[in-house]
């Protein structure tokens, strides 16, 4: 019997299991960086080990101090989580080894399924469907579009989808160093790319009994850099054959391996509604949530009952009712190329109500860092049907507060509400043709609103400072009869906003027609236009400006209202996006060297996602200041490039 546990991970997933353990009346492990000292997952362990060093490959990934941290804490198991070393069977190895017991996979289950080429064989003797394989130094322009994959990792690291033959070559490299860096082996395949398929998977639990259970199909189709943001339980718009041929197939490919605990099978459904094998994923899913919501299970109690010998409560599972819908919170900018953002997390709050789940490694107050994934939740809603679960999530994200950094939240609350959603029109290709209209600007008359709201608050905070009729700026005379102004930038999108007002005996007035100030407060504003009413929520920290209103939030940066000179970055110069660490220069990259607009020449690593830097025009790169294995801040000073148009001619 498992008495005291250690869980192989951080943040939300940490989070997630300690919750069960809890129920179960097991004490519980965390191991952290340097990093994660502080963090939640930290906070909320009975007992914390700490891993010095801040990067994976220095604390999260070394298994054998993980294992001496569970010995050193008189843990008896170890749960690997998801990432990391959950599906490295090594690590699995040396935890029984240890005497502790495995919360997991056999081992060999785990080698067969870590190379999806090996896997890929193993489940056409198991007659589970798969798409033929193509070897790409013989591909030809009739076996295109291909998608290549990293043979020994997911996550979308090491893949990419090639639509010109001649630009496979080069597509193949980046795809190799990619799987190099991110699983250390750069095996690559490629298998033909299935236009408009959706990603439906299966998920399995299984015991050492020989009891198998399929517990329905999830959708996972909508994907940003092939990584899920958008998870359904069912997967809606299947028939029932096609139904029943999935969990006949997963079932097969948990036998075939002799699977024990969690795991899920994964299928690439075409649009003619034909199954394809993906890979099966030997460890609990970040998705797992809706399963547990849809069939009222809790996957991790399954897991450690499997881990301590003990048979599924029942030869089959219990039945699903109704459908629940996830939504990956992440800190992030899905405008600017889904750039990860960091940054104090002044407040995270999700509202709590009937049918609501909240999956978290934050909490208010918390750092997001640099060092890993930008996921901040998962928000969850079950309800009787689609339709009620889409429209309950939807709403719950929009009235969430979250002050930080930038969040992909106004993009999931469109994305649950966009009519190709709402239809069940899913697929893979979904962020490829609705981007642009999923991160539109907000609406300019709606947040001009809201930064008028952040003045008055401004206005009605600094009350207290006014004094003798008047508030001195230095030799200015500020008097509160004239006309105020403040102004604002909106962020993410840049828009300036100057708010004139003006204080009045009845309390302060805007100088905007048909606009009436109901009230105003520090923290709350009441306006009202064309009769309708609306309220404002205000938080103010340093420069910034948060305002939760009831359909939406905006961010303001708090202007000085006297412009100083702005220090200018010489032409050409390329900074780094985001805090990160350099992890590729293009080949015989230097100083003097020769570059085209558009080439790539930096590759920038920040976490867990790669980015590109790019030539800005055709020139010379007169600087370089990048090198391999360099950590920069936001904004460093990585080369420049001279525009050829520009440089002096003899």
């Amino acid at each position: 019997m498992i008495t005291t546990l250690l869980v192989a991970n951080r943040g939300e997933i940490a989070c997630r299991i300690f919750r069960t353990c809890r129920a179960l009346g097991i004490a519980t492990v965390a191991v952290y960086s340097d990093a994660d000292a502080g963090a939640l997952h930290v906070r909320e362990a009975d007992t914390a080990v700490r891993l010095p060093g801040a990067a994976p490959s220095d604390t999260y990934l070394r298994g054998d101090l993980v294992v001496a941290a569970a010995l050193a804490a008189g843990a008896d198991a170890v749960h690997p989580g998801y990432g990391f070393l959950s599906e490295n069977a090594g690590f699995a190895a040396a935890v029984q080894d240890a005497g502790l017991v495995w919360v997991g996979p056999p081992v060999e289950a785990i080698e067969l399924m870590a190379s999806k080429t090996r896997a890929k064989k193993l489940m056409a003797a198991a007659g589970v469907p798969l798409l033929a394989p193509v070897d790409p130094a013989a591909a030809r322009a009739e076996d295109l579009p291909l998608l290549l994959k990293a043979a020994a990792g997911g996550g979308g690291r090491g893949m990419r989808i090639v639509r010109e033959l001649g630009d496979l070559p080069g597509e193949l490299t980046d795809a190799a160093a990619e799987a190099l860096s991110a699983f250390g082996d750069g095996e690559v395949f490629a298998e033909p790319y299935v236009e408009r398929g959706r990603h439906v998977e299966v998920q399995v639990m299984a015991d050492e009994h020989d009891g198998v259970w399929a517990l329905g199909t999830r959708d996972c189709s909508l994907q940003r850099r092939h990584q899920k943001v958008i998870e359904e339980a069912p997967a809606p718009g299947l028939d029932d054959e096609l139904r029943d041929r999935l969990r006949d197939a997963a079932t097969a490919a948990a036998r075939a391996v002799g699977y024990r605990g969690a795991g899920t099978v994964e299928f690439l459904v075409a649009a003619d509604g034909r199954p394809y094998f993906l890979e099966m994923n030997t460890r609990l899913q970040v998705e797992h949530p809706v399963t547990e919501a849809v069939f009222g299970l809790d996957l991790v109690a399954l897991q450690l009952r499997v881990a301590e010998g003990e048979p599924l409560p029942s030869t089959a599972p219990p039945q699903p009712t109704g459908h629940a819908v996830e939504a990956r919170l992440y800190a992030e900018d899905p405008a600017r190329d889904w750039q990860p953002q960091t940054g104090a997390l002044h407040l995270l709050d999700v509202p709590d109500e009937p049918g609501l789940r909240l999956d978290t490694g934050y909490t208010s107050g918390d750092t997001i860092g640099v060092h890993y994934d930008p996921m901040l939740a998962k928000v969850i809603a079950h309800a009787p049907t689609r339709t009620e679960a889409a429209r309950l999530l939807a709403r719950a994200l929009e009235r969430s507060r979250i002050h930080g950094p930038v969040t992909n939240r106004d993009l999931l609350v469109r994305s649950l509400r966009h009519p190709d959603f709402v239809a069940a029109r899913l697929d893979t290709g979904f962020y490829d043709r609705h981007l642009a209209a999923l991160t539109r600007g907000a609406d300019e008359a709606d947040q001009r609103l809201a930064a008028t709201a952040a003045a008055l608050a401004a206005a009605a905070r600094n009350a207290t400072s006014i004094a003798g009729g008047f508030i001195r700026f230095g030799a200015w005379r500020n008097l509160p009869s004239q006309p105020q102004l403040r102004r604002y930038r909106s962020e993410p999108d840049g828009r300036e906003h100057e708010i004139a007002y003006r204080r009045t005996r009845d309390g302060v007035a805007v100088e905007v027609e048909g606009l009436r100030v109901v009230s105003a407060g520090r923290a709350r504003v009441t306006l009202e236009r064309d009769d309708v009413t609306r309220h404002f929520d205000i938080l103010a920290r340093d420069d910034r400006v948060y305002v939760d209103t009831a359909t939406g939030s905006y961010t303001f940066t708090a202007l000085p209202r006297f412009t100083d000179p702005a220090e200018r970055t010489e032409p050409g110069s390329l900074l780094a996006p985001m805090p990160g660490t350099v992890v590729r220069l293009a080949d015989g990259l230097a100083a003097g060297a020769t570059v085209e607009a558009g080439q790539p020449l930096i590759w920038l690593e920040a976490m867990k996602m790669e980015h590109r830097i790019l030539a800005p025009a055709s020139g010379t790169l007169t600087a370089l200041h990048a090198a391999v294995g360099l950590q920069v801040e936001v904004g460093a000073l990585l080369a420049v490039v001279t525009d050829a148009q520009e440089e002096p001619t003899a």
